[in-house]
C-alpha cells in the first residue's frame, strides 16, 4: 500500500482479495467478521498514538470513555 492509498480503497482491496480466497464458496457473517478484523487495530494504533491516555482515544474515536475501555478488555488490550 503506497502512502496515498486510502483506508477505503486498502479495505476494497482486501475485500476483494477475501472473494477471490473464497473460491465461489458464498461468505457468512461477513459484518460482524470485518468489524471484529478491524476493531482491533484500530483500538490499538489509536491508544498507542493516544500514548496509552483513554480520555484522548475516546475522543478521538468518537466513542465514550467507558465504551472504549469494554472494547479494550473485550481485545485484551488491557491488564
Amino acid at each position: 500500500m503506497s502512502g496515498h492509498d486510502s483506508i477505503e480503497d486498502s479495505v476494497r482491496a482486501s475485500l476483494e482479495d477475501y472473494f477471490a480466497d473464497l473460491g465461489g464458496v458464498a461468505p457468512t457473517a461477513m459484518y460482524q467478521m470485518i468489524l471484529g478484523v478491524v476493531e482491533k487495530p484500530l483500538l490499538e494504533v489509536v491508544m498507542k498514538h493516544a500514548e496509552g491516555n483513554q480520555s484522548r482515544a475516546a475522543e478521538w474515536l468518537g466513542i465514550n470513555r467507558n465504551t472504549l475501555r469494554r472494547k479494550l478488555l473485550e481485545h485484551k488490550l488491557l491488564d
